[in-house]
């Protein structure tokens, strides 16, 4: 199976579906999957410009076409009725198979998405098989960023049993030390820990560049059930990479 890390730099507008769709024609026909990070079609500090910006899932139709090609998972602020969402979408054969609503959205510090954002209720597991692109059956689960920090999610996932966890990340950078950066540690510790407690895959795609003073750090990777890190991508830079694991 030929998983593609978009480790991309969004722009704070919706500009950022031409980006998108450009990469993934661009990988379509190298690649089983595609991801991308957190709220990657939307840029991350959207603040009131949610109301201009959020996409109505049925905006993204040219993603529903591009999928019958590859499976495609994107981050994405969703109009859900009267609602937003911080979404991740997985779209597969021409339509969306699943969408994971963020349920544990941060308000503390640098953070207000729970100002802005309605959060979800629920983690699950949905299947996927694409003999013809040579992804065997299998179990995906997908989360965004903040719910990876709570151990009462780590327990739900245990219990839905998934083959691959996603999880979609925009975690700018903070806690410079000599030996690296603190935050890159613990989220590692935690990928690395949800893989062993659910005995699955992660593939943990952060995005990079600048918004409003923050800075997002990067580090994507794959990460197999014994917690071993396959592959890794650099800090800071926006870089898109093809691994077959």
């Amino acid at each position: 199976m030929k998983i593609t890390l978009v480790q991309s730099s969004p722009k704070l507008n919706r500009s950022n579906i031409f980006d998108v769709v450009s990469t993934v024609k661009e990988n379509m026909h190298t690649s089983d999957l595609i991801v991308f990070p957190e709220l990657s079609l939307n840029g991350y500090l959207l603040q009131d410009k949610l109301f201009e910006d959020a996409w109505k899932i049925e905006e993204l139709g040219e993603l529903c076409e591009l999928s019958r090609h590859v499976d495609i998972v994107v981050g994405a602020a969703i109009k859900d009725g009267n609602v937003f969402r911080n979404a991740a979408l997985f779209f597969s054969n021409g339509a969306l198979l699943s969408q994971h609503n963020k349920v544990h959205l941060p308000n503390y510090g640098m953070f207000e998405e729970a100002r802005y954002f309605t959060a979800g209720n629920i983690f699950e597991s949905f299947a996927i098989s694409h003999t013809q692109k040579n992804i065997p059956h299998a179990k995906v689960s997908m989360l965004v960023c903040e719910d990876l920090w709570h151990a009462s999610v780590i327990q739900q996932l245990f219990e839905e049993n998934p083959d691959y966890i996603i999880a979609l990340v925009a975690s700018p950078a903070r806690g410079f030390e000599e030996d690296g950066l603190v935050i890159e540690n613990q989220w590692y510790a935690l990928i690395k820990s949800a893989a062993l407690q659910c005995s699955a895959k992660v593939i943990f795609v952060n995005r990079v560049g600048f918004e409003d003073g923050l800075g997002f750090w990067g580090g994507s990777c794959i990460v197999d059930k014994n917690a071993k890190i396959l592959h890794k991508l650099p800090h800071y830079e926006t870089i898109t990479k093809t691994f077959e694991i």
